[in-house]
């Protein structure tokens, strides 16, 4: 196995050639999901003029306690027409512009109002309930910094700080290609030897989910020139992704064929498993990967190696997998030559450790079983086991 990579040694490998893409301008509207290319700065003070906190009476607070007649009401967008003048107040909605002269903004839970006069019983303390001018962000101040997902939080902040075009990495369009004699397409008549074809909608499913635009390609038998056609297509796009025939088998294609098509193969087999059947290349700028064809071993090998390429190629800050800490809820054996990656769920306890339960059957045919994982659990190699209540790195499952 000396021959093989490590998980870390692999990921540096296609995370090097996994270069940003060209950066576009993307409306608000169509940017959720989409990595920030450069930061983006507020345009205006946030908020853009003192406002009221909360529903009540604008005063100084120097006027109260007191009775203090209405000089005006102001209501959300509108302003004052005239300075507060002293011993006056003003009725002012949440939000509202609060009026020159005041310095506060009294509840109407605390006051009683009799129409033209609001009486004051207590002693109030200037700047309460008061929103200050750009007390959440001036103007030039960093909004959302370069490489951020934009989310619901980031979309809200850019627009509420008067961003409404964000700079973005170009989402990377992905071909993924399914191999073998044997699929056919869910829901169709299953002959002998024959099985349904899983990989593909999962693959497809796990890609879009990182903002990548995928399209599929119809699954290819086992036949040269088959591969060659569907292969020559697939590298058309920034990342080619295949499923199946990349070991040493009389019928694994996909490797040769890709060297024909002047792929530069970076490196073939990574110490894990599932998925050490794994390969890299290249062809100009395009990323391909040869994932194995058992459904959990192709399934691993994309999350930890196709999804961070996705993400680099958006300019992602952090693209790599984002391993947490929990606990082994049982004893699980360890490889002297690979890491596991174990198939589990995990449950949030009373004390807030993490615990995972590992699934029963682990081999990486078992994409059924696997569909009820919510977690992976690295298991390093090593000697012996490691025992229930060990701590050990997982990551979640989308």
């Amino acid at each position: 196995m000396a021959d093989l990579l490590s998980i870390d040694a692999a990921l540096e490998r296609v995370l090097a050639h996994a270069r940003p893409l060209e950066v576009e301008d993307v409306p608000l509207d169509d940017a959720a999901g989409r990595v920030l290319a450069e930061d983006a700065l507020a345009i205006v003070d946030l908020p853009p003029f003192a406002s009221s906190a909360m529903d009540g009476f604008a005063i100084r607070a120097a006027d109260v306690p007191g009775t203090l007649p209405v000089a005006f009401r102001i209501a959300a967008g509108r302003t004052a027409t005239a300075p507060l003048a002293p011993g006056e107040t003003s009725g002012i909605a949440t939000g509202a512009p609060i009026p020159d002269g005041a310095d506060t903004v009294v509840p109407l839970e605390v006051v009683v109002d009799r129409g033209n006069r609001v009486e004051f019983p207590s002693v109030a303390i200037a700047g309460s309930n008061v929103r200050p001018r750009g007390g959440d962000l001036s103007v030039g101040g960093l909004v959302v910094g370069a490489g951020q997902t934009l989310g619901p939080a980031q979309l809200a902040g850019l627009a509420a700080a008067g961003v409404g075009v964000a700079r973005c990495g170009r989402r990377p369009r992905v071909t993924v290609l399914t191999t073998g004699t044997e699929l056919r397409p869910p829901g169709s008549t299953l002959a002998a030897g024959q099985i349904y074809e899983a990989n593909g909608v999962a693959l497809a499913a796990a890609f879009a989910a990182t903002g990548a635009v995928v399209e599929r390609l119809a699954s290819v038998n086992d036949d040269p020139d088959a591969h060659r056609e569907a292969l020559r297509r697939g590298l058309e796009a920034d990342v080619l992704v295949t499923s199946g025939g990349v070991s040493v088998g009389p019928h694994d294609l996909v490797r040769a064929t890709a060297r024909e098509l002047g792929v530069e193969e970076i490196f073939w087999g990574v110490a894990m498993r599932p998925g050490k059947p794994l390969a890299f290349g290249v062809l100009g700028d395009t990323l391909v990967f040869g994932l194995p064809g058992n459904p959990v071993s192709s399934l691993v090998a994309a999350e930890l190696f196709v999804r961070p390429a996705l993400l680099a190629l958006q300019g992602h800050a952090q693209p790599r997998p984002h391993f947490e800490a929990g606990e082994l809820t049982v004893a699980l054996h360890r490889s002297h030559e690979r890491d596991d990656l174990v198939r589990a769920r995990a449950r949030v306890g009373e004390d807030g450790i993490v615990g995972l339960d590992p699934l029963t059957g682990q081999e990486s045919h078992m994409i059924g079983r696997a569909a009820g994982a919510n977690a992976l659990v690295l298991v390093p190699r090593g000697a012996g086991e490691l025992a229930a209540g060990s701590s050990v790195r997982y990551l979640r499952l989308r």
